[in-house]
């Protein structure tokens, strides 16, 4: 365990990239290695969850390969086994701690007619899966799982997959990938159809690679995807923008330190994922998006944040899906904000690395900040000033529970130290420096 300590910062300045986009990484990695051909992927997020997926495809058969060295990380190499060619692994497959890759990859298996296991860390194993076993096993597939659903689990490929039409009870886009990944080797059209719009990175990224995905609106904000399968999908250039999960951070930090002014180059701003900019909008923030352009089908800008004044505001519950990794540092920039925030129909936090739900009230009461933690909702009473902070915080193997009480250290009266910044490392590597070189003091315990 590394115990980090977050102090009270001087304002904030700079222009920084950010690491790559950790779900478009994902997506990428895996969709490369049933392709036919070379694929190229540059700004990969080079964090360990993102590793282990290239692991995996690895051992699946594809060629993954560092290439050279770029600005942002390097270049990835991906040389495909085509749709339907994967291989039986060798070894069980360990996706560390990443819930994304373990759930999309289960989605892959499934629809290959060996058997593999999948296993992960203490966070991971804890994390329920009946979610995204229920519709693959529509599709032919079988699992052997501890009780919940959880992690060690035997995937039994399917040796005919077949298309489903699969109603997802709740918005999940893991979910909602996996079966479309599946859905690739079954003949006809694989269809999901999700309450809620959820971030749409793997339609995206099929359609980049030359899938034929389409996708229709429904009531209250659902849409209809549909996937034609065994396309013959060839290698393609990848460009991954930065991750606006991760620019959530320092963008908070900026908004909460006075005097602040922080540029993030190169941000993904899909719509389905700007929930987080919206809502601090809204509580009064002064961000800038410059620079607007594109990158592999995924929109991208410049985000300039400055320190502003926030209040507090009522956060609807159909926003969820925009932002459900951005709550944390939401809730940290709430503690700072004149009045009430109440943020609502967020349960899904509770089935994260860690109860995020309760990691965050909890660790908000501990800096001084009055809470109040519902079910699915989460009241936060902030008082326009900075709080008393002066706490240590249990993060639970969390990386954004992390991040986000080290930026609320950077706005308190007092440091605010970390249990265990190790994991930041899973989606941030970096992120003690990138911090610290925009002004704020983020150092090792005893160091």
């Amino acid at each position: 365990m590394t115990q980090l300590i977050s102090h009270p910062s001087g304002p904030l300045s700079g222009a920084v990239q950010v690491p790559g986009d950790k779900s478009i990484s994902h997506r990428a990695l895996m969709i490369a290695g049933v392709a036919v051909g070379e694929s190229r992927i540059e700004g990969l997020l080079e964090a360990a969850d993102v590793l282990a997926t290239a692991d995996a495809m690895r051992a699946l058969g594809a060629t993954v390969e560092r290439d050279a060295t770029v600005e942002r990380g390097g270049v990835w190499r991906v040389q495909g086994r085509g749709v339907g060619g994967l291989v039986e692994p060798g070894a069980v497959l360990d996706m560390g701690n990443s819930g994304t890759a373990a759930r999309l990859l289960m989605g892959l298996l499934a629809a290959h007619p060996f058997t593999s296991f999948l296993a992960g860390d203490a966070s991971l194993s804890a994390r329920p899966m009946e979610r995204v076993m229920a519709p693959l096993e529509r599709m032919g597939a079988g699992f052997v799982a501890r009780s919940g659903g959880r992690l060690p689990i035997t995937v039994v490929g399917a040796e005919a997959p077949v298309p489903i039409s699969y109603e997802v009870p709740m918005a999940s886009a893991q979910v909602k990938s996996a079966v479309l990944l599946a859905g690739l080797n079954a003949p006809g059209m694989t269809r999901v159809v999700e309450p809620r719009a959820t971030r749409d990175h793997t339609e995206s990224m099929l359609r980049h690679f030359g899938v034929e995905v389409a996708v229709e609106s429904g009531a209250g904000g659902g849409r209809k995807i549909t996937l034609t399968g065994e396309p013959e999908i060839t290698g393609r250039d990848v460009d991954v923008p930065g991750d606006i999960s991760s620019a959530a951070f320092p963008l908070v930090a900026a908004l909460l330190v006075p005097g602040s002014r922080v540029t993030l180059r190169g941000v993904g701003v899909n719509p389905l994922r700007t929930g987080l900019l919206e809502t601090l909008r809204e509580m009064g923030a002064d961000i800038a998006l410059d620079n607007r352009r594109d990158a592999g089908g995924e929109p991208v800008a410049d985000v300039t944040a400055s320190a502003s004044v926030l209040k507090g505001v009522d956060v609807p519950a159909e926003r969820a899906p925009s932002m459900i990794d951005e709550y944390p540092v939401l809730a940290v920039a709430a503690a700072l904000a004149a009045g009430t925030t109440r943020m609502r129909g967020i349960a899904e936090l509770r089935v994260k690395e860690s109860d995020r739900l309760s990691a965050v009230a909890r660790g908000l009461r501990a800096c001084g900040v009055d809470v109040e933690e519902g079910a699915d909702s989460l009241s936060v009473y902030g008082r326009g000033e900075a709080p008393a902070g002066g706490a240590e915080v249990a993060v639970q193997l969390d990386h954004r529970i992390a991040m986000a009480f080290l930026v609320l250290g950077a706005a308190a009266r007092q440091a605010v130290r970390v249990d265990d910044g190790a994991p930041i490392a899973t989606s941030f590597p970096g992120f003690r420096d990138m911090m610290n070189g925009l002004g704020a003091g983020v150092e090792e315990a005893g160091a």
